[in-house]
């Protein structure tokens, strides 16, 4: 698979290995790992980053780089990097900041064993008793015509390109948010399509999320119920719908919350059913709103979930409880049209501000 971003692969290989760089690629299956977690850096801002597996592997290399084995055998008896060193420094890097332990811990791994299964072995060695790690060396010397080179340097300097291509990217699109806000009064429908755009099926989850959540907070901010304890004693209040914390968390499937009404709200990308029951369950089965990243109406997901969910629960019963937990779904359509509603009612400036706001944050943007 080649795109854009494997021009860069190669350029770096070709200056470090001449003209036995396409011989290198073809031969190691880090770099080709590598080509395919980085073909999102030439599709902008909106497209989804892969910095937990790379910097799981850029971790361990440039420690490894720093401990001299790229020059010097003796790899095998090393004692191995310290896990706490490992994290901090992948937290210290670019966009890396709320970076989990998944990746240096089995999700690489795994992942890699899924696209080279018959190699026989994986990038990352762990001793789980003393808590070390190691790269395996073997993916970082390849053998070409008996004579053996080290790509231990030339995988540092690609992820590193990849990830200031990824912030390139990001500043891109933050200055545009700003131009965007700024003109927004004179060239309202241009910051509108603007937004909508940002709507689309191939957007980064993240910054889906985000924008959802701008949009949703808007629409309803403005509509109030009537809650009390006791009926001399009932106040009417505004609704206020909460981040509940980063993107893509572990949080049990709550990803909006809204008071005083206790609704949650879960973003997803898919329409599998087991995710939404497991969703379902890690709340104990309490009503939840699915924000969907799909152009089908909502008649038609609910039919699709409810089909997928028959064929899963050949029990009625069973089905029916769990469709009766969703509250409601809100796709693509509805979000465009309650973004609409938002900016007829004079909220576009806010909405514009919240997803830069929120953007900073979650990508780790200085503030």
């Amino acid at each position: 698979m080649e795109h854009l971003f494997t021009r860069i692969i190669k350029r770096v290989l070709i200056d470090e290995f001449g003209d036995k760089a396409d011989s290198i690629y073809s031969s190691c299956p880090i770099l080709q790992y590598i080509n395919i977690k980085t073909r999102s850096a030439s599709r902008g801002s909106k497209a989804r980053g892969s910095f937990g597996n790379l910097y799981a592997i850029y971790v361990l290399v440039e420690n490894y780089i720093e401990e001299g084995f790229h020059k010097n055998k003796g790899y095998r008896d090393y004692e191995g990097a310290k896990f706490s060193d490992l994290f901090q420094r992948q937290r210290e890097l670019p966009f890396g900041q709320k970076l989990q332990n998944h990746a240096l811990n089995h999700k690489l791994n795994q992942e890699f064993r899924k696209h080279f299964f018959a190699l026989g072995y994986v990038p990352i060695i762990r001793d789980a008793e003393t808590n070390r790690y190691w790269f395996n060396e073997h993916l970082l010397i390849c053998d070409i015509d008996g004579q053996e080179h080290n790509i231990a340097t030339s995988i540092i300097r690609i992820i590193d390109e990849y990830a200031e291509a990824k912030q390139d990217a990001f500043e891109t699109f933050i200055t545009a948010c700003e131009r965007i806000k700024n003109l927004q009064e004179t060239e309202q429908d241009e910051a509108t399509d603007f937004v909508v755009g940002l709507l689309a099926p191939n957007m980064d989850a993240r910054l889906f999320e985000i924008v959802s959540y701008c949009i949703l907070k808007y629409y309803y901010h403005n509509q109030t119920v009537f809650f009390g304890f006791e009926l001399d004693s009932i106040e009417e209040g505004n609704l206020r719908l909460y981040k509940t914390g980063r993107t893509n968390a572990n949080d049990g499937g709550i990803d909006f919350v809204m008071k005083p009404l206790g609704r949650f709200f879960q973003v997803t990308e898919t329409t599998d059913v087991r995710k939404y029951f497991l969703d379902i369950d890690k709340i104990e089965r309490y009503p939840i709103t699915f924000v969907i990243k799909s152009d089908a109406d909502t008649e038609d997901l609910e039919a699709r979930i409810r089909k997928k969910a028959n064929e899963q629960y050949p029990v009625t019963t069973i089905v029916q409880k769990y469709m009766d937990c969703i509250e409601e779904l809100i796709s693509l359509p509805i979000l465009i049209q309650r973004f609409r509603e938002c900016v007829e009612e004079g909220y576009l400036s806010n909405i514009l501000n919240e997803i830069i706001r929120q953007s900073k944050v979650e990508f780790n943007y200085e503030l």
